[in-house]
């Protein structure tokens, strides 16, 4: 039987403002395959972004949602979070807002390890506002802002988490569709921060600049290019050079950020 999306969707919010081919659709179904799996009620979930193409995401569907400032998303849900412990928290948005603009706030939200499912999509571009280079575009590949090459070295948003202090990183592609809810779901039953990366494509500002025929192309290098995490694990370091690691990086266990507040408060109401 098919999955009713519909039940998740905010009436009349329809058609969407993405590109054809943009793979931040593929993401909004896992996401919301995700929910249903977790059984989140609607009125104790709020879902965050901040701006971007990924970052209207929060729009279209039928949740508490916050449409916040750019690179501001973790700050606004880590203030959800801290308010009402209790809710269901989770926070969307692309590279750019994410890492870049926003890169204190996700790191230090890390760090805290509160407890939030930070949804990444990795388009390495910055897509809605001129198509300029993010942290996450590739060294060499174009964008309006690098027409020549870009320069800089990469960010690895998966290994960033990580090193920041997240508790629960995954990663995936856009192909990997039936991947791309199992890993959320993961994500939202971890008790703390959970990073679920999600590289896809976005044919317009990135694709076209960089040479790929279609979409279809853009996807293609995804399955040729990803490593399940198991396999990676027995592969050389030369080996992995220029690939994509998916599935579960890491996991572990770490006192909840809320919750250790919520000792604070205690002991000071018994001073």
């Amino acid at each position: 039987m098919a999955f009713d999306y519909e039940k998740y969707l905010r009436p009349g919010k329809l058609p969407h403002i993405w590109c054809p081919g943009c793979g931040h659709g593929i993401i909004l179904k896992g996401l919301l395959r995700a929910i249903d799996t977790c059984e989140l009620d609607k009125d104790n979930t709020a879902i965050v972004s901040g701006i971007g193409c990924a970052s209207r995401l929060p729009g279209y569907v039928d949740f508490n949602t916050l449409h916040t400032a750019h690179g501001r998303a973790a700050a606004f849900a880590t203030g959800i979070k801290m308010a009402k412990p209790e809710m269901n928290v989770l926070v969307v948005g692309g590279d750019g807002d994410g890492v870049a603009i926003g890169g204190n706030h996700f790191i230090h939200a890390c760090r805290r390890n509160i407890d939030m499912t930070y949804v990444i999509c990795n388009n390495f571009i910055y897509g809605m506002t001129g198509g300029q280079f993010s942290p996450c575009t590739p060294t060499g590949d174009r964008a309006s802002t690098t027409p020549y090459g870009n320069p800089d070295p990469v960010f690895d948003i998966s290994k960033l988490a990580i090193g920041a202090g997240a508790t629960f990183v995954a990663r995936t592609t856009s192909f990997h569709a039936t991947q791309i809810d199992k890993l959320i779901a993961e994500g939202i039953r971890h008790k703390g921060m959970a990073v679920i990366e999600v590289l896809d494509d976005c044919p317009t500002t990135y694709g076209r600049r960089n040479k790929f025929r279609s979409v279809v192309d853009m996807m293609k290098r995804f399955k040729e290019l990803a490593v399940p995490v198991a396999k990676a694990a027995t592969m050389a370091k030369e080996d992995l050079e220029g690939k994509i690691v998916t599935g579960i990086l890491h996991r572990e266990e770490r006192p909840e950020y809320c919750e250790q507040y919520a000792e604070v408060v205690k002991r000071a109401q018994n001073l």
